[in-house]
């Protein structure tokens, strides 16, 4: 049965806490969309200075991502067992180095690695998130925070454009990677001082109470990497994996190359790119900062918080391919774009559900671990998507290349529908 008593009024103590994690949590998401956004805001620049083809670009704005995904599953488990606030400043520091590093470069194989080590460094940040909001707020409270925190990511790759290209055009592509690396150093160290993870201890009872709200208080056998394993085992585990392969997938079609699919194949003016390039992930914005708030209301009047959370998902999702179509073939520069804004808003909001509903299935010990799973899962189709939509878009044109992105959008929404049932028990032995 589902627990429709009213959540407890939050303390005084754990509000403050609660908004102080959530502030750093987007100003380290803003800066981590940032740098990952740096390279597609100069992406003409640098293929002008090292002599780079379409498909090599697409090779390189994908590196980051293999890195990202295949370093998801050890740090996932790493979140449960050492907590966030390390493991989130260590990895600010490696991927802000890395991020610096990129301005250095000067051929394509030293620009790889350099995206290669940022993607490991980046690898904490949604994870950490998740065990952060699992930790500072009850069961049925975690949409509206988790919709913010994702809030940060399409917030860094609307201020991408607007913030980096100017100052790319006063100085070079190089002082871009620099400035984002320096920022996220002296965020490395702001997040260390002054995030904290809850002490049971040191809680008054009615804290302990309106953090344990909804929640089933079992014994929590210690994480490790054998607990995701054991996920792996789980029905709900690969649905929302695969789940998650298409969403990202789609939304990274347009990350990736918006500037490039809007002068290439709508042949935009260069002036006007940079505003329409902004517009969409504006949308996202809001989209994630709706869907979190949206996903606790469907989640209160679902039968399980389970079905109320996948329920919110799957509506963006299918969301997200009925606007893609209509986005790849309309003539109108115009519609398209409106098209675009509606998608990025959705993906958003499907990524905002998506974290969500790990809070959700998850035992209450593995939600870094499930979440840093279902990443994977998610940016596995972020390194797909723009090396197959570089060279499908080289081949033939940007249009299959959207129209395969929508379909695969659609396969992944039904593996949430269809997988994701019931929350995963807690085990004693993984």
């Amino acid at each position: 049965m589902k627990d429709l008593s009213p959540i407890t009024a939050t303390p005084p103590r754990i509000r403050h806490r609660q908004t102080l994690a959530l502030v750093l949590l987007v100003v380290t998401g803003v800066i981590n969309y940032l740098d990952r956004a740096t390279l597609a805001v100069a992406n003409e620049f640098i293929r002008a200075d090292l002599g780079l083809s379409l498909g090599q670009m697409g090779l390189l704005l994908s590196a980051f991502s293999w890195s990202y995904a295949l370093c998801q599953l050890p740090v996932g488990a790493l979140v449960d067992k050492i907590g966030p606030r390390w493991l989130l400043g260590m990895g600010l520091v490696v991927w802000s180095l890395a991020q610096a590093a990129g301005g250095l470069v000067s051929s394509f194989g030293w620009f790889v690695l350099a995206r290669i080590v940022l993607g490991i460094g980046e690898a904490p940040q949604f994870p950490a998130a998740a065990r952060v909001v699992s930790n500072w707020f009850p069961l049925r409270a975690r949409g509206t925070p988790t919709g913010i925190y994702n809030s940060a990511s399409p917030l860094g790759f609307a201020l991408a454009p607007l913030c980096l290209s100017p100052l790319i055009a006063a100085t070079s592509w190089h002082w871009a990677f620099f400035v984002t690396g320096a920022l996220g150093l002296v965020a490395a160290v702001v997040w260390v001082a002054l995030y904290r993870d809850p002490v049971r201890e040191q809680l008054t009872e009615a804290e302990r109470a309106y953090l344990d709200e909804g929640q089933t208080l079992e014994a929590a056998p210690e994480a490790g990497f054998a607990a995701w394993r054991a996920l792996f085992r789980q029905r709900a585990t690969w649905g929302m994996l695969l789940g998650f392969f298409g969403s990202v997938y789609l939304n990274w079609v347009f990350l990736t190359w918006l500037p490039g699919y809007l002068r290439t194949e709508r042949h935009m003016d260069v002036a006007y790119v940079g505003v329409a390039a902004t517009i969409p992930f504006v949308c996202g914005f809001a989209g994630a900062l709706v869907a979190g708030w949206a996903s606790d209301k469907i989640t209160s009047r679902a039968k399980s918080t389970v079905l109320g959370r996948r329920t919110a998902v799957v509506l963006a999702m299918l969301g997200m391919v009925a606007f893609t179509i209509p986005a790849a073939l309309v003539e109108s520069n115009t519609v398209a774009i409106a098209c675009i804004s509606v998608v990025i808003f959705l993906a958003n909001a499907a990524s905002a559900c998506s974290w969500s509903l790990v809070t959700a299935v998850a035992p209450r010990s593995r939600v870094a671990s499930l979440g840093a799973i279902q990443n994977f899962g998610g940016f596995i189709g972020s390194a797909l998507a723009p090396i197959f939509t570089g060279y499908i878009a080289q081949s033939y044109s940007f249009v299959p290349a959207l129209l395969t992105g929508a379909g695969i959008a659609f396969l992944s929404a039904m593996s949430y529908q269809f997988l994701v049932i019931r929350p995963i028990p807690e085990w004693d032995k993984a």
